[in-house]
């Protein structure tokens, strides 16, 4: 995978020679769904060890979004209303903007509800049931402080690792060594791994979870914003392309179900964790459908095009990064372009 300063000169170079411009009209599609994580101050621009950081932009970054894709002539509208226009199979007047948020952390409700309300901008948020009960270990993150404490011990596939984590730079030499070790574990060891790593380093897992999600009262609250759209993130965030076809359609249907009970409405909608190539399939996708879902979304880069009429359970997105906040890495991603060129112009990526 290219480096983040690769990609970003990449964007630079589409966005300052007008061929974002250019292509925008054949290559827009039907319209953008956005993905985003933590709104909240400051998010995205830590410096040091903040490997997480990626996942947070800033409020104002946001704001700034909206006004781009309005000047650019976009509509935006709720994942409902977007779907709606997918299903008639040809384009809007107006392509659509979708801003979505996955997992449901505190600072959606904070820092990115009044922003979507003083722009008066739908929104979805997907919510996973384990998370919004405060017992999800969301790993990427407890990694993140158990590195941080100073010292990793630790016996990862037979093998016993000690690393020093005094510096920033033996903090990122711990985390490049440890995360695509952990990535690759089953999805139920992997949660297993992670909670006895964390005991052994003092780091309470579940009183992290609740201190960073929206628990089913927030929920509650922010579903009554007419602006808002809860979806299903499956029932404990894992991976459903890496779990057997049973326990996969059980995590979305456990999912839709709980959620449903707690919200007291239909939940049409689901997004798939991680949502690449390798963490949500062909398979899955009519495991989605399956379930009883309208419509998914995948992190799959890309524009939304007609075609995806028949695809509606492996609807792409945007994926927006701490590391891009600029609006011109916004402009050259909806523009169609970059991601045309990645799949050498192929409308859709369902496979």
């Amino acid at each position: 995978m290219a480096s983040p300063l690769i990609l970003r000169t990449c964007l630079d170079i589409l966005h300052f020679s007008g061929l974002t411009a250019a292509a925008r009209s054949s290559l827009q599609g039907a319209g953008s769904i956005f993905c985003l994580h933590h709104v909240c101050p400051g998010g995205g621009r830590q410096r040091g060890f903040a490997p997480n950081s990626k996942l947070e932009i800033e409020p104002a970054f946001l704001a700034a979004m909206i006004g781009l894709v309005r000047e650019k002539g976009m509509e935006t509208i709720s994942l409902g209303d977007a779907v709606a226009q997918l299903k008639m199979g040809k384009p809007s007047p107006k392509p659509f903007a979708v801003f979505t948020l996955d997992d449901g952390y505190k600072d959606n409700q904070t820092f990115a509800q009044p922003v979507f309300a003083k722009l008066n901008c739908p929104y979805t948020i997907f919510v996973a049931p384990r998370i919004a009960e405060g017992t999800c270990e969301l790993w990427w993150r407890i990694l993140e402080l158990v590195i941080s404490t100073g010292r990793v011990e630790t016996a990862l596939a037979g093998q016993k690792i000690s690393l020093s984590c005094q510096s920033d730079k033996e903090k990122w030499q711990a985390w490049n060594m440890l995360l695509p070790r952990i990535e690759k574990l089953e999805e139920f060891a992997q949660r297993q791994f992670i909670r006895e790593l964390a005991q052994k380093h003092s780091v309470d897992v579940d009183a992290y979870c609740r201190s960073v999600a929206m628990n089913w009262d927030d929920l509650r609250a922010i579903n009554q914003d007419p602006l808002c759209t809860i979806g299903a993130h499956t029932l404990n965030h894992h991976s459903v392309g890496k779990m057997n076809a049973a326990n996969a359609l059980e995590q979305m249907k456990q999912s839709r179900r709980l959620i449903s009970d707690e919200l007291g409405e239909d939940i049409r909608f689901n997004a798939y964790p991680y949502g690449d190539e390798p963490n949500a399939t062909a398979r899955d996708f009519k495991l989605a459908e399956k379930a009883g879902y309208e419509a998914s979304l995948t992190t799959r880069k890309g524009v939304c095009f007609p075609e995806h009429s028949a695809h509606l359970q492996a609807l792409p997105r945007i994926m927006v990064s701490g590391r891009y906040q600029a609006l011109r890495y916004v402009d050259a991603m909806m523009s169609g372009l970059p991601t045309a060129m990645f799949a050498k112009f192929n409308r859709l990526n369902v496979e």
